[in-house]
């Protein structure tokens, strides 16, 4: 196919079959569209649908954002993951607003210099939002194009990725290019999946190399794969005469930045002297079931033991440290783990009050 055969196909097959229902195609922004774009890096369709909506009621427009605390903002976040991804957007909230008043850059270079943004987000911005010819190379794009050229060599090698970009440029047309966008992201997404792709209903099968040589699911070529390296931790759950937990804000950069967690210790050994730095008097102390949580990375093997506290100072000394109230939880960014971990504390708390 030539690139306007190739464009002149997705756009046919969009008309037909493209979703046109999802929440970021109505009412469409560059801030509605930048929101859902990260939400959705590494992130399922099915799974962001319900984080999108609440964060527009709660944050509708990009000053909200900006104007919005850390902590609101990382609340709405909890259970997507990948939090640098909600730092990076809050982060650039307050630049659109402070340099650019408020106002999109239309511009992809200046949009892909935003934190957390990049050249693929930027181009979707450009293309659904402002109308701007721009590729754009997400995963499903990527997944489309890679097979669609039987790309050789692993997509994340530098010189692959710019084979790759090359390839999106040459055949993103001139003319509807954000319907154009959003088709390609759809074909990735609902036909030319990761394991089972429908080739026979794809509208670029005839000219497939992957297709024609029937090795669909050999491309894009995998990363290689290296086994996790585990990790072991022990998170108290110390619970105050209310049924407080005590928790504390991580370091705004690194995992979890900026979010709320439990303690992590080497061992038991180690309570006595987190319970001295608190002025807390421990009591009664349970295992409760652990808790594998898997990283890009490493997986960390989490060992939580709830911890009853017989008196403790009403509030704690130390910024940056506070009981959590889990019959009236704050508004906090807590990392999806310690979320877990915390209902367990609460049902068990709740069932040795009413045995």
């Amino acid at each position: 196919m030539s690139p306007e055969q190739f464009g002149t196909a997705v756009l046919d097959w969009f008309d037909s079959h493209g979703r046109k229902d999802l929440p970021w195609q109505q009412g469409i922004t560059p801030y509605r569209v930048w929101v859902s774009e990260i939400m959705l890096q590494q992130t399922q369709v099915s799974t962001v649908l319900g984080y999108f909506d609440r964060f527009m009621d709660a944050l509708p427009s990009v000053e909200a954002l900006a104007a919005a605390e850390e902590d609101e903002v990382l609340h709405l976040w909890t259970g997507l993951g990948y939090y640098s991804r909600a730092r990076n957007l809050h982060k650039t909230a307050k630049l659109i607003v402070v340099e650019h008043g408020g106002v999109f850059p239309a511009d992809v270079d200046k949009l892909a210099e935003l934190p957390g943004i990049g050249r693929s987000t930027a181009g979707a911005i450009a293309s659904i939002s402002l109308g701007l010819r721009a590729p754009i190379l997400d995963g499903n794009v990527k997944r489309v194009l890679a097979r669609y050229v039987a790309q050789q060599g692993y997509p994340g090698e530098p010189k692959v990725a710019r084979q790759l970009w090359e390839v999106a440029e040459r055949f993103t047309p001139q003319q509807r290019v954000n319907h154009y966008t959003q088709a390609m992201m759809d074909l990735g997404a609902t036909l030319c999946t990761r394991s089972r792709p429908s080739c026979l209903l794809c509208p670029l099968k005839d000219g497939c190399r992957a297709h024609l040589l029937g090795r669909e699911t050999d491309f894009p070529v995998p990363k290689p794969r290296k086994a996790l390296p585990q990790k072991r931790t022990l998170m108290p759950l110390l619970a105050n005469r209310d049924g407080a937990i005590l928790l504390y804000r991580r370091p705004s950069t690194g995992l979890w930045g900026g979010l709320w967690s439990l303690p992590e210790l080497d061992d038991l050994a180690a309570l006595d002297p987190l319970a001295e730095r608190h002025a807390l008097q421990l009591e009664e102390r349970r295992e409760l079931p652990g808790l594998t949580h898997t990283f890009s990375h490493f997986q960390l093997a989490i060992e939580p033991w709830l911890i009853r506290v017989k008196s403790a100072p009403d509030a704690v000394a130390e910024a940056d440290w506070l009981w959590y109230n889990l019959a009236t939880p704050p508004r906090l960014g807590l990392a999806a783990p310690v979320k877990t971990l915390l209902k367990r504390a609460a049902a068990e708390l709740h069932a040795g009050e009413n045995p």
